[in-house]
């Protein structure tokens, strides 16, 4: 299926303008929320959508939760292991278009953390296409889904006294992504590889 609004080509992830977010539960009766700052990546869309393909990194040093003592302790091997796995990847593998289910679109692809690949499969919305001031065209996603931790070799836990574990197992992710048109496909189509 094709929709025109979109228009086809190259698009570079705006990291000024995209947050990739998480949740988790805590000590079982709360969440922490935290986001990294840090992520970079290609959107590359075509006249037939359900070809489009998406590739992005996020540098894991750049994790905020809002505590510095907390954010230090998932960068070392408890959690992240920044000094062997700075980065956590994500590539697609297929897009759907979805009907009459409140999301657009349904993106799956392969998420490695920790140098551990697990296919995922992410609620996607289309937000618009925009021209921006400086002459350039704009796009906005969101895109939601869950993982386990521990599919990802995040094992890190406590028990607590009165029962149950500091940290929840599954994580929320939240992407709000904004990418710059780079090069039309038609002038791809036209340069030489």
């Amino acid at each position: 299926m094709s929709n025109p609004e979109i228009p086809a080509g190259t698009w570079d992830i705006d990291p000024a303008h995209t947050t990739v977010g998480f949740t988790v539960r805590h000590m079982m009766v709360s969440k922490v929320r935290g986001r990294f700052g840090s992520v970079s990546g290609v959107v590359t869309t075509t006249p037939e959508l359900s070809g489009s393909h998406v590739e992005a990194s996020v540098d894991m040093t750049s994790v905020d939760t809002g505590d510095a003592n907390r954010d230090q302790h998932l960068r070392t091997s408890d959690f992240f292991d920044i000094e062997q796995f700075p980065s956590m990847d994500f590539t697609s593998s297929a897009l759907k278009v979805l009907s009459g289910s409140g999301s657009d679109y349904e993106l799956t692809g392969d998420l490695t953390i920790r140098g551990v690949t697990k296919p995922v499969t992410l609620n996607l919305d289309f937000g618009g296409v925009g021209q921006d001031p400086w002459g350039g065209t704009r796009i906005g996603l969101e895109a939601k889904g869950t993982i386990n931790r521990k599919d990802f070799g995040l094992e890190y836990n406590s028990a607590l006294e009165a029962g149950g574990v500091l940290i929840g197992d599954k994580v929320s992710i939240e992407l709000d992504v904004e990418a710059v048109l780079q090069a039309p496909a038609e002038v791809a189509a036209a340069t030489p590889t």
